[in-house]
Protein backbone atom coordinates (compact mmCIF):
# COMPACT_ATOMS: atom_id res chain seq x y z
CA UNK A 1 0.00 0.00 0.00
CA UNK A 2 1.27 3.42 -1.11
CA UNK A 3 -0.20 5.89 1.20
CA UNK A 4 1.52 9.29 2.00
CA UNK A 5 -0.68 10.87 3.86
CA UNK A 6 0.80 10.01 7.19
CA UNK A 7 4.34 10.73 6.54
CA UNK A 8 5.94 14.65 6.78
CA UNK A 9 9.46 15.66 6.21
CA UNK A 10 11.37 16.11 9.60
CA UNK A 11 12.33 19.56 10.67
CA UNK A 12 14.11 19.78 14.15
CA UNK A 13 12.51 22.52 16.47
CA UNK A 14 9.77 23.13 14.28
CA UNK A 15 7.51 20.28 16.62
CA UNK A 16 8.42 22.33 20.00
CA UNK A 17 8.13 26.25 18.89
CA UNK A 18 8.41 26.92 22.83
CA UNK A 19 11.54 25.91 23.19
CA UNK A 20 13.09 27.47 20.18
CA UNK A 21 11.63 30.91 21.82
CA UNK A 22 13.39 29.95 24.80
CA UNK A 23 16.04 29.39 23.43
CA UNK A 24 16.07 32.62 21.29
CA UNK A 25 15.43 34.54 24.76
CA UNK A 26 18.33 32.76 25.90
CA UNK A 27 21.17 33.72 23.26
CA UNK A 28 19.36 37.30 23.25
CA UNK A 29 20.28 38.32 26.60
CA UNK A 30 23.82 36.67 26.14
CA UNK A 31 24.17 39.56 24.13
CA UNK A 32 23.08 42.00 26.54
CA UNK A 33 24.96 44.68 27.41
CA UNK A 34 25.03 46.92 30.63
CA UNK A 35 24.27 50.81 29.91
CA UNK A 36 27.50 52.51 29.87
CA UNK A 37 27.77 55.56 32.22
CA UNK A 38 28.73 59.34 30.55
CA UNK A 39 30.34 61.84 32.49
CA UNK A 40 29.19 65.02 32.85
CA UNK A 41 31.58 66.21 29.97
CA UNK A 42 30.25 63.65 27.72
CA UNK A 43 27.27 64.43 27.98
CA UNK A 44 27.75 67.98 27.86
CA UNK A 45 29.24 67.35 24.42
CA UNK A 46 26.65 64.78 23.49
CA UNK A 47 24.02 68.28 23.89
CA UNK A 48 26.17 70.76 22.04
CA UNK A 49 26.82 68.10 19.27
CA UNK A 50 22.73 67.99 18.98
CA UNK A 51 21.85 71.74 19.63
CA UNK A 52 24.73 72.09 16.64
CA UNK A 53 23.11 69.66 14.33
CA UNK A 54 19.43 71.23 15.09
CA UNK A 55 20.68 74.54 14.26
CA UNK A 56 23.10 73.70 11.18
CA UNK A 57 20.61 71.17 9.83
CA UNK A 58 24.52 68.87 9.73
CA UNK A 59 23.89 64.91 9.57
CA UNK A 60 24.77 62.90 12.87
CA UNK A 61 25.60 59.60 13.26
CA UNK A 62 23.91 58.39 16.94
CA UNK A 63 24.70 55.84 19.13
CA UNK A 64 22.53 54.96 21.66
CA UNK A 65 21.26 52.24 24.14
CA UNK A 66 18.00 50.21 23.64
CA UNK A 67 16.84 47.10 24.68
CA UNK A 68 20.42 45.98 26.08
CA UNK A 69 21.92 47.07 23.56
CA UNK A 70 23.88 49.48 21.80
CA UNK A 71 22.52 50.85 18.51
CA UNK A 72 23.81 53.12 15.67
CA UNK A 73 21.66 55.08 13.16
CA UNK A 74 22.35 58.11 10.88
CA UNK A 75 20.30 61.13 10.42
CA UNK A 76 18.95 64.82 11.14
CA UNK A 77 18.09 66.35 14.65
CA UNK A 78 14.64 67.94 14.44
CA UNK A 79 14.04 68.44 17.86
CA UNK A 80 16.00 69.11 21.48
CA UNK A 81 14.65 69.29 24.97
CA UNK A 82 17.08 68.70 26.94
CA UNK A 83 15.26 69.24 30.20
CA UNK A 84 12.45 66.85 28.94
CA UNK A 85 15.54 64.44 28.17
CA UNK A 86 14.10 64.36 25.11
CA UNK A 87 14.89 64.39 21.29
CA UNK A 88 13.55 64.00 18.34
CA UNK A 89 15.77 62.06 14.95
CA UNK A 90 14.59 61.95 11.40
CA UNK A 91 16.35 58.93 10.59
CA UNK A 92 18.18 58.75 7.12
CA UNK A 93 17.09 55.60 5.67
CA UNK A 94 13.23 55.69 6.20
CA UNK A 95 13.07 59.29 6.75
CA UNK A 96 10.71 58.40 9.91
CA UNK A 97 10.56 60.77 13.13
CA UNK A 98 12.13 58.86 16.46
CA UNK A 99 11.26 60.38 19.51
CA UNK A 100 14.08 59.22 21.64
CA UNK A 101 15.45 59.86 25.39
CA UNK A 102 18.93 62.26 25.84
CA UNK A 103 19.70 59.67 28.67
CA UNK A 104 19.61 56.61 25.99
CA UNK A 105 21.87 58.76 23.83
CA UNK A 106 25.57 57.17 24.25
CA UNK A 107 27.13 59.38 21.22
CA UNK A 108 26.79 61.76 18.99
CA UNK A 109 29.11 62.68 15.75
CA UNK A 110 28.84 64.62 12.75
CA UNK A 111 28.92 62.53 9.79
Amino acid sequence: MNDDRGMKKWRPFASMPEQYTGLQEVINKQAEIPQPLLTEEQMEQINFTLIEALHTNKQVYLTYYKNGQSMTDTGFIQFVDSLGDLFIFIDEVFELKNKMRLSELIDVRFT
